[in-house]
């Protein structure tokens, strides 16, 4: 069983599902600043592309077009990402690889950068891997970095060339902006946001930005009742007398999961948090005696979830996480025994398989791998294994 669930699991995480990501109305530019309406496939850019996927018409075969040869494109009413030739600076941020030079080390490259705001001043960024660099234009200058940059110092304090504040002062000249303004704004987007919205609606007072609406709760919590079909076995390395294979029960489980949908790869990953419930009681008559086994248990899984989008409001998912249990006065007794085994606090790893509707309502098959319930008694082996069946409902 577990090697039938491990084969459909790889294949479903090697299955390429055209269907999870859409190919949405959008444009492109090339370089004879020729515009073609198509449609363009939104991954949900996460690192700015080199290329993008597009189609003239639904029934088309779908094309590529590269950085080399496209000036512009876009998804109308979602994202722009804008051709230009730039000096960017790439320094590590990492403390162990800071370098002592507090100045930007610039390289002239070419890149799609994502347009933010676009007013007077436009603001833009590029993202790749673990780096973030905004970008900046006022009328018609050229596009610039906005400088951050993390150095070390002689005595291996890190500082911090905070000169995008002075940029910013020196180029946003507004009656609505103070220098109190700049002096606090931080490098991330919002505050670059917020600043580029202040100063072009001072610039112009009819400059509307409107934000893109959230289609996806980014997070989410699920009340997860469900069933789970439990077996046991333990084993003594020294006798076999009290070798005891429990019968498989039924019980109940009650989890509640916190789900955060990461913003990015149009939502396709999440990560998972579960806090759960659950129970094995069973009794098994072997040689001499009987063997009694009272279980009870808080699991804290967490780990990934993925998702494969069938439709607007049905997909498919598949989980893998690692749990902690945390046993509540639980063990493993014989009648003629003085002192029980205490069940202390096991861990293991459990994949599963699903299919949620709407945002609201979920089913989920779940198999965990072995759980040593006795891992504490080095001449005790156990082997605890359970199957689930899992009904979710979204409650926000």
């Amino acid at each position: 069983m577990k090697t039938k669930l491990l084969f459909t699991v790889i294949l479903l995480l090697s299955f390429k599902t055209y269907s999870q990501i859409k190919y949405e109305k959008g444009y492109f530019i090339n370089n004879n600043d020729e515009k073609t309406i198509c449609l363009i496939k939104n991954v949900g850019w996460k690192d700015s592309p080199t290329k993008f996927y597009y189609k003239l018409s639904e029934d088309l075969e779908s094309k590529s077009a590269t950085i080399d040869s496209i000036k512009e494109f876009g998804i109308i009413n979602s994202i722009k990402y804008i051709r230009s030739i730039v000096n960017i600076d790439r320094s590590d941020k990492e403390i162990n690889n800071l370098s002592y030079n507090r100045e930007p080390e610039f390289n002239k490259e070419q890149l799609f950068l994502k347009q933010l705001i676009t007013g007077k001043a436009t603001l833009y960024s590029y993202e790749d891997s673990n780096l973030t660099r905004y970008f900046f234009s006022n009328g018609n200058s050229i596009i610039e970095q906005l400088i951050y940059k993390s150095f070390k110092k002689t005595n291996n304090i890190v500082g911090k060339n905070n000169r995008f504040r002075q940029q910013l002062y020196t180029e946003l000249k507004c009656e609505d902006l103070l220098s109190k303004d700049f002096e606090k704004i931080e490098y991330n987007k919002k505050d670059l946001i917020d600043l580029f919205i202040k100063f072009n609606h001072c610039s112009d007072p009819e400059f509307i930005f409107k934000k893109k609406e959230q289609k996806i709760n980014l997070f989410n919590l699920n009340i997860r009742p469900g069933l789970n079909l439990s077996s046991l076995t333990i084993h003594n390395a020294v006798s076999n007398s009290r070798d005891t294979d429990f019968d498989n029960t039924l019980n109940f489980r009650l989890g509640i999961e916190l789900e955060f949908i990461l913003p990015y790869n149009k939502n396709k990953w999440a990560i998972i948090f579960e806090p759960t419930y659950q129970y094995f009681k069973s009794e098994k008559k072997i040689t001499d005696q009987n063997a009694y086994v009272d279980y009870k248990s808080i699991e804290l899984p967490i780990g990934l979830r993925h998702f494969f989008f069938l439709k607007d409001n049905s997909k498919i998912f598949i989980n893998a996480t690692y749990i902690t249990d945390l046993a509540i006065d639980s063990t493993i007794d014989f009648d003629l025994t003085a002192f029980p085994l205490k069940i202390q606090n096991p861990r293991n790893f459990a994949l599963g398989i699903g299919y949620n509707y709407s945002n609201k309502y979920s089913f989920e098959f779940q198999f965990n791998f072995n759980r040593d319930l006795l891992g504490s008694y080095p001449t005790w082996d156990s082997n605890y294994k359970k199957v689930s069946i899992i009904l979710g409902y979204n409650v926000f």
